[in-house]
């Protein structure tokens, strides 16, 4: 099969952002930003995507869509919110980082990502950085943010890091950026990462995109 074919087999089965996927309208504004920031922390834990997912879901239809309210909640009103989407592994740890990281957004730039953009000016590794000072975003959680915001601060683009590339090889795609954009003809970097992403974490991705073997 082509790599053309399955780059467009791959978007039809894996070819939604997670922002979308929790209900995040993802703009250029401090509210939608600060709920991609959870969903990532949520996301970059040892536990499955859709349930990461779904806490996320859960803390937003708690009222918990900004850095003030959340900072605000009590921390069983953040234990409780993240069970009720099923997030109980972690749930207490990630409860208190929550509510300090809460605390150090409002602290360092008013509750703002959009300020930390400004000092990243557009230096993508300033930018992870930055967001790593965040109670309980490493590298994995720094790395999805920019994998989504990029649908929104194009200096990010294209950021197609190695867990995308990941599932890319697993699909027999190019693992170079460029090559990847020219396959997926005109698709997002934001969704196209995404869509590599799932196909990495699926380790029967060939088959649940309609590969046969030897195809």
């Amino acid at each position: 099969m082509s790599d053309r074919k399955t780059m467009g087999l791959l978007l039809d089965t894996y070819g939604r952002t997670y922002a979308d996927e929790a209900g995040i309208r993802l703009r250029d504004t401090p509210q939608p930003l600060y709920q991609l920031l959870v969903l990532s922390l949520l996301l970059s834990t040892r536990i499955r995507a859709s349930v990461a997912v779904a806490a996320a879901k859960a803390l937003f239809a708690d009222g918990l869509r900004t850095p003030g309210r959340m900072a605000d909640a009590t921390w069983q009103q953040r234990v409780d919110a993240l069970g009720e989407g099923g997030y109980r592994r972690y749930d207490e740890r990630t409860a208190t980082q929550l509510g300090d990281g809460a605390l150090l957004l409002l602290d360092d730039w008013r509750g703002d990502l959009r300020r930390l953009r400004q000092e990243a000016d557009g230096d993508t590794a300033a930018l992870r950085a930055g967001l790593r000072r965040l109670p309980g975003l490493g590298p994995t959680g720094a790395d999805i943010f920019v994998r989504e915001v990029q649908a929104v601060w194009p200096e990010t683009r294209p950021y197609i890091d190695a867990k995308a590339l990941q599932g890319a090889e697993r699909l027999g795609l190019p693992t170079s950026a460029d090559a990847l954009l020219a396959l997926a003809r005109g698709t997002g970097p934001a969704v196209l990462a995404a869509a590599l992403v799932r196909a990495a974490l699926d380790k029967h991705a060939a088959e649940s995109i309609g590969l046969s073997a030897g195809a």
